[in-house]
C-alpha cells in the first residue's frame, strides 16, 4: 500500500467513526478489528498487531 493509499483508508477510518459518534466508535473498532483479522488470516501477524498496537498506552 502506498502512502496516498494509507491516508485514503485511515481518512475514511476517521470519518467513518466521526459519523457513527463517538459512542459508536469502541463497538466499530471491535468490528473492524474482527474483519481485519480475517482478512489477515495468520495468528502470529495478528497477535503482534495487537502487540504494537497496544505499545505505550498502557503507560
Amino acid at each position: 500500500m502506498t502512502d496516498a493509499e494509507l491516508d485514503v483508508v485511515y481518512t475514511r477510518l476517521c470519518k467513518t467513526m466521526t459519523q457513527l459518534g463517538e459512542a459508536h466508535a469502541p463497538l466499530f473498532l471491535a468490528r473492524f478489528a474482527l474483519l481485519a483479522i480475517q482478512k489477515v488470516d495468520d495468528p502470529d501477524v495478528s497477535l503482534s498487531l495487537i502487540d504494537a498496537a497496544s505499545e505505550g498506552m498502557g503507560d
